[in-house]
């Protein structure tokens, strides 16, 4: 099962500017989506409390100017589309695979990483990326510090 990382979407300013965050919800608050139809057909769509999250938090980042792309966790990425996500390049990624630091089956030759795998790697990189600025914050202070 292939997969293709979906589109990264946007709000333009002037977007932005017109649009509201969604109010938090309460326990019996329910979110209700009204489509308007070219020809002038309306319908309401009921969203489930626990999908209300993923909506708000996903209008939230677009307000900000974020963009933003949904993914499924159980999605199969290519190594090119984990190293989008990562923010490493693709041969990078593929060392890490043979590594056995990044878990992946083939389909046929292509290699294919679960989205949820990908995400898990970028938090320890992250974690340690975290770490090594720290340390050379700290390094630099006590140069400026000692004279070392």
């Amino acid at each position: 099962m292939a997969s293709q990382i979906v589109h990264f979407a946007g709000l333009s300013d002037r977007d932005r500017k017109a649009a509201s965050p969604l109010p938090k919800l309460g326990a019996g608050d329910r979110l209700e989506l009204h489509v308007r139809h070219e020809g002038g057909k309306e319908q309401t769509l009921s969203i489930p409390p626990s999908a209300a999250a993923a909506v708000e938090a996903l209008l939230a980042h677009m307000l900000r100017g974020e963009r933003v792309a949904v993914l499924a966790e159980d999605q199969e990425l290519s190594p090119t589309e984990a190293a989008a996500v990562l923010g490493i390049s693709r041969p990078l990624v593929v060392v890490r695979m043979d590594r056995g630091e990044l878990p992946f089956r083939y389909v046929g030759k292509h290699r294919r990483a679960l989205l949820k795998d990908v995400l898990i790697l970028k938090s320890r990189l992250d974690t340690r990326q975290t770490a090594m600025d720290a340390l050379a914050e700290d390094t630099e202070d006590l140069i400026q510090t000692h004279g070392l």
